[in-house]
């Protein structure tokens, strides 16, 4: 019991220290409208008119963007080892030019983004800061489940170059498409192929805050990162006098600290403390301390960093947020940093403008289905069958069935001609059934 007490009244410091760190680190910045709620006095609301009331969560699909706001939402903030409570790395940056972004895409985190029903033809840019698989490993979900759900355009992906070609962007997805060879033969020619489409963009690691996008106002350069081997880098994002900067992972480094100063928002990895490496994932010592300190950037390291750049919100991720390990994260960051900070979990929301930044919980949908189409959708082809078979160096006659399995076929046509001829009927075409033709 003692224990328990200890846990609860520690959390509630926890929570405590948030809201209070935040309203009192800067108070010449402006400030985040989670920390005065309590001194906020509500006008005189309608009983019927509620959509505009202000809300304590986001609901998305819900809130106009201004022109001048940038929205931010956690996809991923956990581990490597995923877990249905965070998925792996992913940021969303929406910005009131309707332009969209992800950072970082890692396993676990295409539910999280299906969760906000975004028409997927808006989802078609991806940048990644390395090739672990809690950063990338959701690629392929978002590839060939956004275009399924209604991407009919290319997604496009920018990340870095390796020490070799092997170890670079273009090589992890050119085996990435190769693994899904079958998958996309067996949906050409059955679906609209518009959005089976990679665009691969890799550039050199070692670029030192150059600019590898600039379109409609947005910015984004790149800068090398320190993180396992040659080829990770950290991202930051320009548009509107705003500026978000994210790390992905990174040991503390020299470029975050010149290229990140100024950010509204920070966003820096910050891994689980050492001693729950080894009582929670069951890490040797030697390794907690290796991979905690050195692979990582230790929350004692974090804090460091956030004092050094000053962001007007500091961000920390990478660690699974629990009432127990997120206090010990916290608290080892306030060893370092005083500052505003938000302890990242999945569906966190920042609101940001120039004269405030809004932190609230996204209360999402698990059970989506498609959004609605950024575009209007086009009838399959058997052309996309014949192109996709010549694209991989496949026979057309080996696409489809064989005469061995087309042996297994059952007949069924009696239950099945009636839903052709009531989709004639409902929509005033004709839906020939298979074979009539």
């Amino acid at each position: 019991m003692a224990d328990r007490d200890t846990a609860i009244r520690r959390t509630a410091a926890f929570v405590a220290g948030i809201a209070f760190g935040a309203w009192m680190a800067q108070p010449d910045t402006p400030s985040l409208s989670i920390a005065g709620a309590a001194y906020a006095q509500e006008a005189e609301v309608s009983p019927t008119m509620v959509r505009d009331r202000n809300r304590d969560a986001y609901y998305p699909n819900t809130e106009d963007l201004a022109p001048d706001e940038m929205r931010v939402i956690a996809c991923g903030t956990g581990m490597p080892t995923t877990r249905a409570a965070q998925a792996a790395a992913c940021f969303l940056v929406e910005l009131g030019n309707g332009d969209k972004f992800l950072f970082d895409i890692g396993s676990g985190s295409a539910e999280r983004i299906s969760s906000l029903q975004i028409p997927y033809n808006f989802l078609d840019k991806i940048f990644i800061g390395h090739l672990h698989t809690d950063h990338f490993g959701a690629l392929h979900d978002i590839f060939i489940g956004g275009a399924l759900m209604g991407r009919n355009v290319p997604l496009k992906v920018w990340g870095p170059s390796g020490a070799t070609p092997e170890l670079g962007t273009a090589h992890a997805l050119e085996g990435m498409m190769q693994m899904l060879t079958w998958d996309m033969a067996g949906r050409a020619g059955n679906v609209d192929f518009r959005g089976y489409r990679l665009e691969v963009n890799e550039f050199d690691y070692k670029l030192e805050n150059e600019v590898i996008y600039e379109e409609n106002g947005v910015v984004i350069r790149t800068f090398p990162a320190i993180h396992s081997i040659d080829g990770a880098v950290s991202y930051a994002l320009e548009w509107n006098d705003l500026k978000f900067v994210f790390s992905s992972d990174t040991y503390p480094n020299k470029w975050f600290i010149e290229y990140a100063k100024d950010a509204d928002l920070a966003i820096h990895e910050c891994f689980i403390a050492v001693p729950d490496l080894v009582n929670k994932m069951r890490f040797s010592p030697e390794s907690a301390l290796l991979v905690g300190t050195q692979v990582h950037t230790a929350p004692e390291a974090f804090g460091k960093v956030m004092s050094d750049i000053q962001p007007r919100l500091a961000v920390a991720y990478h660690f699974f947020n629990d009432f127990d390990t997120g206090t010990a994260v916290y608290e080892r960051i306030r060893k370092t940093y005083d500052g505003p900070l938000s302890m990242a979990d999945d569906f966190m929301a920042w609101n940001v403008t120039k004269e405030d930044i809004r932190v609230r919980m996204a209360v999402t949908e698990e059970r989506t289905w498609a959004p609605p189409l950024g575009a209007p959708a086009e009838p399959p082809t058997l052309d996309d069958r014949t192109a996709f078979a010549e694209q991989v160096g496949i026979d057309i006659a080996d696409i489809g069935f064989s005469e061995f399995t087309k042996s297994g076929y059952w007949d069924v046509d009696d239950a099945l001609r009636p839903i052709f001829k009531e989709a004639s009927e409902a929509l005033g075409r004709d839906f020939p059934y298979p074979g009539d033709e």
